[in-house]
């Protein structure tokens, strides 16, 4: 198998390390593979591909969709490094309000996968970073939320005191606060 599978703390949020060939021409890699994704419990279709660009500072997030157009999330850096978070919001979840992290680089070549049920948010800390996602469900700003990102309750060890953010996540409600329809053992679709 081209990939390795390590669940985090909270065991749905998947830490994915591919295989990676390399020789002196350079360097090959699977980035997702169905069959070996399904045999690792990630049985999901991927329907929509995002890439972003952010300089050092910027943090985006805390986001998620409510269903019907919830949104499992597959991410990598291909240029840079940036601190990756996954928040359960799951109703009634014995991990909710809980989070992990994994450091996410064009070096590492690790792959962080968030399943519905989770705000997703991240910290670039390289000069600039390139983050590439694909996504369970496509984007629909009616499903649209979010968390703020230093929510108290939370506590994320963020590696900033002060980060660049949208003006729209600067207004994002604490998890007390925020709209969520998510409910532990119930399909997000």
């Amino acid at each position: 198998m081209p990939f390795d599978f390590k669940s985090l703390e909270i065991p749905e949020v998947v830490l994915v390390e591919p295989k990676v060939f390399e020789d002196e021409r350079g360097f090959f890699m699977e980035t997702y593979k169905m069959l070996d994704f399904v045999a690792a419990g990630i049985e999901r279709n991927f329907v929509q591909d995002n890439h972003s660009r952010s300089t050092k500072g910027v943090l985006r997030g805390l986001h998620y969709q409510n269903p019907p157009f919830a949104q499992g999330k597959l991410v990598r850096v291909v240029r840079g490094e940036i601190f990756d978070v996954a928040v359960d919001i799951r109703k009634a979840s014995p991990t909710y309000g809980k989070w992990v992290s994994a450091i996410l680089s064009e070096e590492n070549r690790n792959m962080l996968y968030a399943p519905e049920g989770f705000a997703h948010g991240f910290y670039i800390l390289s000069e600039i970073a390139e983050v590439l996602y694909k996504a369970t469900n496509v984007y629909a700003a009616s499903s649209e939320a979010g968390i703020i990102w230093n929510d108290e309750n939370l506590n994320i060890k963020w590696p900033v005191k002060k980060p660049v953010l949208s003006e729209k996540d600067e207004k994002l409600p604490t998890l007390k606060d925020a709209d969520i329809r998510f409910y532990y053992g119930e399909e997000a679709k």
